[in-house]
């Protein structure tokens, strides 16, 4: 085991520098600049003086081809250091930890709650399987794994912020906190935030919760056909214990690995629902980043979202052979 890790931990090193390499020379070929940008900002009539332009450029890094500006991130990153944003004038590694916390608080609620509704609806409908109540729970889910996120939130942004406002059934059209915020008392602000939480939380959680309930349906429909199902039937086991202890144990197995695989979402954040809610989080930060031509937020975000889908992986990996005691990696 130990073996093998050192082998993934070394594949997954040469992994993220062609990844972090390839987005690199992607974003210093985009069209427009930081420098670009920076003078979209300033007085049209202003007249920029060669000599200025070429220290601004210097500034911006722009000076250097975009192969021996990337060698020279690197270094930086090997010293832990993610750079400056040059947009915002602040270190990189601050901007990602103040919109960790968002982000972490969104996602990390929504694939709870997806984990947590999905077995139990996807136990149901294995259980129930050709019932008019199953086939109307499975057409309800498929029609929400359907239905595009955007779509569902602008609607829910109409219905619940516009058309129920002034009743008690109103919640905040955008942000993460109200105006007042400051003035409420803990338990207040508490329940501001996860007021402003509901829409956003909703829209993170159908889609999974749709896809997740129809994956456990559908290897729990694959396992209980097995042999060992039909003789723990046979031999009188409780219907429950064979669908609970017998068959949802084995399909653990894939369970576990997309587990793994979801890992990047908790921190990846959704650059369009976090757009549409105004939510301080990960995603939106990517998008402003990526508008501003900001390239040193851009591969920073690039980095941890790299590093945490190679991450997730392996813990996959490692997780399938805890749960499957046949798989050894020795």
């Amino acid at each position: 085991m130990f073996q093998y890790l050192i082998r993934r931990v070394l594949i997954g090193l040469v992994t993220l520098v062609l990844i972090t390499f390839v987005v690199y020379g992607l974003i210093r070929n985009m069209p427009g600049t930081p420098l670009t940008y920076a003078l979209g900002e300033t007085d049209p009539s202003r007249r920029i003086r060669p000599e200025d332009l070429e220290r601004m450029k210097r500034a911006y890094g722009l000076d250097k081809h975009w192969t021996e500006a990337y060698f020279h991130w690197m270094s930086r990153v090997v010293q832990l250091d993610l750079g400056r944003s040059l947009s915002r004038r602040q270190p990189v590694a601050k901007l990602i930890g103040e919109r960790i916390g968002p982000t972490l608080l969104l996602s990390g609620t929504s694939l709870f709650l997806a984990y947590l509704l999905s077995v139990p609806m996807g136990l149901f409908a294995t259980v129930r399987s050709g019932k008019p109540d199953e086939r109307a729970l499975s057409t309800f889910l498929y029609m929400l794994y359907s239905l595009p996120t955007f779509v569902a939130a602008l609607l829910l942004l109409i219905f619940f912020a516009v058309r129920m406002a002034g009743t008690p059934w109103e919640l905040p059209l955008f942000g993460m906190v109200s105006d007042n915020y400051r003035e409420l008392s803990f338990f207040g602000k508490v329940g501001d935030v996860l007021r402003h939480m509901i829409l956003p939380v909703t829209c993170f959680t159908y889609g999974s919760l749709a896809y997740f309930s129809r994956f456990v349906k559908a290897n729990m429909l694959e396992v209980i056909r097995q042999d060992y199902i039909r003789t723990a039937r046979a031999k009188g086991v409780h219907p429950f214990h064979v669908i609970v202890r017998h068959a949802f144990r084995n399909t653990l197995i894939p369970f576990v690995t997309l587990i793994g695989l979801t890992m990047p979402a908790l921190l990846s954040g959704s650059v369009i629902l976090e757009q549409i809610f105004t939510w301080p989080g990960m995603g939106r930060l990517f998008f402003e980043a990526i508008t501003e031509r900001d390239y040193p937020t851009i591969m920073g975000l690039t980095l941890m979202f790299s590093l945490l889908t190679l991450l997730g992986q392996l813990v996959a990996d490692v997780l399938y052979a805890v749960v499957d005691p046949r798989v050894t990696y020795s």
